[in-house]
């Protein structure tokens, strides 16, 4: 540096100073002390002349040498500033003992725009973060190699071996010494493993150690039907390595090690082979096990959680489960048994004492510290939600004995409550105090939209079809007459409020649905109830005229009670119902009956038993279960009216008895027995000479059968959830269904029967059914049907159905704002029409694969593609491929 300042200076003196005389070039080649009168900057550059003189650490007055190191340590500095690419010193004018200098700058440009290709629009807005590649960021040789080397690095990670990156930059010609910069990204194609080999494994087979390396997988077709990725990550391969040693050390070798490895790539194929070179060293058994500084547990108990013998071959990785399952925060566990009772200090460590021949004896030394107390819980994050509904739900209490499984516990039931982000909810551990044996507890909230809104419009059925839902799930009812609690409503009390209007030419339905999930304040009872009301019209499907004067009307009314218990645990819920529902028929046959006027009740109690233990997320559980039990009943009238079921209606026997007349029409003139003839042009009775002359309505009869609806209805249900690998979850479920008559002469009703098929959703209908999902079918369309008459070939409804589901879920994002999550499933199920014909192994199969989006405002919305393998009807085609969109169904 300092000979080549010496240059520059030699070359201005000679070729630019005309002021400076032929004695002075030669006092400045030897060296000469001057006084720094000033320092003109000249160049490309755009801060101004002070601050840069500023930075050269020059001043005005300063004795230097020309050359010398003054000058020397100048132009490092502007250099070690980054900003420039060139620097030079030139003398300007030579007075007696005075110097002018000339800096001559040439300032590197900078970043006017950037514009990545090659990759989709979230990666290329990573890239830039990642590389602080922001409008005004100096471009300099250095910042143009480091982000190609970290992007093509980063994608060969990612398995895309021959990444290449191509960097330009060009001058912006709407600014000043800036430029815009393009990235082209070539990722090429991703490499896949052709073959994994294996060399030195003698007790553990190729397939085993395979089966080890859970994200390196060779090609093969085993793999392609399992869905597992055969694409060659060096990040995720070196992982691998670790796991293939831990698969040796769960079979006793302890000792086992990866002594070389060779990944050989192929150009022309586009693939690696990978050569593993494996030490297995002896295999180990457990010898014996002694627990040393246990005071609290016997080591009975100790080794009863330990659950290893001596014997047993070596686990190292079982034995560092045993001892603290790091996967499993509520795992049963020799740590978790001490922290779940009040030992948050408690510290247990294997400890390897001796090795005979094979055997490996093991001390289990146990610290257990003192008996920790929760001090201080506090949760901060809740802006709208009110602290009450929070702190009902915590585990965790101040001077409680500290417990790891309160903690967990607590996490979960934040998150059950639907207003947080449960991916988001975290305890702090504060204020750790082992002598005073206390420690305080933070948890940190993060609130999503708890309200819902459902707008939907459409064109059918002759008319404009609307729907408009509300659902605000942290609603406070209290506070409703509040004017400063409008922000827009009141909310923050955990109350549910939900309104519903859907409407068209010939139908429309009402509803509005309450629930306080604390009823009272103080114990977690919580109550719900519910109105709606329904009125569909006579309508022409073919020139679509409707008929107000024809209509069918439902209302409904329903309140429940739902408790939760303390035993066996108090994960269980008792849920009680009860609810009513006025069916008013005016000159309109819906079909349900033989009659189109009249009325039809039903009012019934429903009964649940419910555990759920779900968790941590409501949106996307990983563990947990959910069984309940659900009876639904009504009186048995048919015990109290003293009406002959078996004869009513009877062609064989034909006739009425004076009885039946008074039930339907309060006819009470006749004797008890007495024969009677209907007149359905008059509506009357008439006593009947003989039996040929006794006739029946069969109008009449339904009426007397369906004025007050009598059944019982049970339904099961099994909800597994199992984290197979990571965020990878299996789901698990079974449900079952059946719906009985009391009295068989009087027959099971036509309402509140299962239709099985399609996406669930339940579209609008009045005659009380559940629609059971099972996609790759239409609508509920799997249902017994009618085989004869004008409805000939329409579904009935069944009376037993089962289902049976696998899906397999992965996570895409579970963000605040947005949850997003695929699927895979195969299920099957079927609806029979009694208990004679039902056959739990007789089901229509299906598969496919879903997706499903949870947005705070809409709820969840899905689409799901599945094939069904089964006909609907005997001896049809199989149902095929199906398409079924999902707005609002439950988790």
């Amino acid at each position: 540096m300092k000979n080549s300042m010496k240059f520059m200076l030699f070359i201005a003196i000679t070729g630019l100073s005309t002021s400076v005389s032929a004695q002075e070039r030669l006092t400045l080649e030897n060296g000469k002390n001057y006084i720094l009168k000033k320092i003109n900057v000249t160049g490309k550059v755009s801060y101004n002349e002070e601050t840069i003189v500023t930075y050269t650490g020059l001043a005005k007055g300063q004795t230097i040498s020309v050359p010398g190191e003054e000058i020397s340590n100048s132009i490092k500095k502007l250099w070690k500033l980054g900003f420039y690419n060139n620097v030079n010193y030139y003398v300007d004018k030579i007075e007696g003992d005075s110097i002018s200098l000339e800096l001559n700058l040439n300032e590197l440009p900078k970043i006017a725009d950037v514009k990545i290709t090659g990759v989709r629009k979230g990666a290329q807005e990573t890239l830039k973060k990642d590389n602080n590649l922001d409008v005004g960021k100096i471009v300099n040789e250095n910042l143009i190699a480091t982000t190609k080397y970290y992007i093509e690095n980063k994608y060969k990670k990612e398995g895309y071996y021959n990444t290449k990156v191509y960097i330009t930059t060009t001058e912006d010609p709407n600014t000043n010494n800036q430029v815009n910069m393009l990235v082209r990204v070539d990722r090429g194609r991703k490499v896949r493993v052709k073959e994994i080999v294996f060399d030195g494994n003698k007790e553990l087979t190729n397939a085993q150690l395979r089966g080890a390396l859970k994200n390196t997988n060779q090609l093969s077709f085993v793999n392609f039907f399992m869905m597992r990725s055969m694409k060659f990550k060096k990040d995720k391969y070196k992982e691998d390595l670790n796991s293939l040693v831990d698969k040796f050390k769960e079979n006793g070798f302890r000792d086992a090690r990866v002594i070389s490895d060779t990944v050989n790539y192929n150009k022309r194929s586009n693939t690696v082979s990978i050569k593993l070179k494996v030490e297995e060293g002896k295999k180990y058994y457990f010898g014996n096990i002694d627990f040393k500084g246990n005071t609290v547990y016997s080591d009975q108990m100790l080794s009863r959680y330990l659950g290893i013998k001596k014997g047993d071959v070596y686990n190292g990785v079982l034995l560092d489960k045993r001892i603290a399952d790091k996967s499993k925060p509520d795992g049963e566990d020799i740590t978790n048994l001490y922290q779940n009772n009040g030992y948050l200090f408690s510290n247990i460590n294997p400890v390897e004492v001796k090795t005979d021949n094979n055997q490996i004896d093991l001390d289990i030394r146990i610290i257990e510290g003192p008996l920790a107390h929760f001090n201080k819980i506090s949760v901060v994050g809740n802006d709208k939600t009110n602290d009450k509904v929070i702190y009902r739900e915590l585990r965790t209490r101040p001077g409680e004995v500290y417990s790891k499984e309160n903690l967990v516990r607590t996490i979960r039931e934040i998150g059950q409550l639907g207003f947080f982000d449960a991916e988001a909810i975290k305890p702090d551990f504060e204020n750790v105090d082992p002598a005073a044996g206390t420690v305080d507890i933070k948890y940190h909230v993060a609130e999503k939209g708890a309200s819902q809104i459902e707008l939907q419009g459409g064109y059918g059925g002759g008319g404009f079809i609307g729907t408009l839902g509300l659902s605000f799930n942290n609603f406070s009812i209290g506070n409703i007459f509040k004017k400063h609690a409008y922000k827009p409503l009141p909310m923050g009390d955990g109350q549910k409020l939900s309104l519903r209007l859907q409407a068209s030419t010939y139908f429309r339905t009402y509803s509005f649905s309450f629930s306080e999930p604390w009823l009272g304040g103080k114990k977690p009872i919580q109550f719900s109830g519910s109105l709606s009301y329904s009125q569909q019209f006579a309508n022409n499907y073919t020139t679509y005229q409707v008929d107000k004067s024809r209509s069918f009307n439902v209302f409904t009314a329903s309140i429940g009670l739902a408790k939760r218990l303390q035993k066996p645990d108090d994960f269980f819920v008792l849920s009680h119902a009860v609810s009513y529902q006025h069916y008013d028929l005016n000159n309109y046959n819906i079909g349900l009956f033989t009659f189109g006027n009249g009325t039809s009740r039903n009012l019934a109690y429903t009964v649940s038993l419910t555990r759920n233990n779900k968790g941590v997320n409501p949106i996307f559980p990983t563990y947990g279960s959910e069984f309940s039990i659900t009876a639904k009943l009504t009186p048995p009238y048919s015990l109290i009216n003293n009406v002959d079921y078996k004869n009513l209606g009877n062609m064989a026997e034909n006739k009425y008895t004076a009885t039946e007349a008074s039930y339907v029409l309060g006819v009470k003139k006749y004797d008890v027995g007495d024969l009677l003839t209907y007149n359905p042009s008059t509506g009357t009775f008439t006593k009947a000479n003989s039996l040929e002359e006794a006739t029946a309505d069969p109008a009449k009869v339904d009426q007397i059968k369906f004025n007050w609806q009598e059944y019982f209805k049970i339904k099961l249900k099994a909800d597994w959830y199992t984290k197979v690998y990571q965020k990878l979850t299996l789901r698990t479920l079974g449900e079952f269904g059946f719906l009985g008559a009391y009295n068989q002469d009087r027959g099971v009703i036509p309402f509140e029967r299962f239709h099985l098929g399609g996406s669930g959703m339940a579209n609008f209908t009045m005659d009380g059914r559940e629609t059971i999902q099972l996609r790759g079918y239409p609508d509920g369309k799997i249902s017994p049907i009618i085989t004869s008459g004008e409805r000939k070939g329409d579904p009935i409804g069944a009376t037993v159905y089962n289902k049976f589901s696998l899906e397999l879920r992965y996570p895409i994002t579970l963000k605040q704002s947005a949850s997003i999550y695929g699927m895979v499933f195969i299920e099957g199920g079927n609806a029979f029409e009694n208990f004679k014909t039902f056959n739990p192994f007789d089901l229509k199969r299906s598969a496919g694969v879903g997706l499903r989006v949870f947005m705070p405002a809409f709820g969840l919305l899905g689409i799901d593609f599945a094939h069904g393998f089964d006909s609907i009807v005997p001896n049809g085609a199989p149902s095929g491929w199906q398409t079924h969109f999902i707005i609002g169904q439950q988790f």
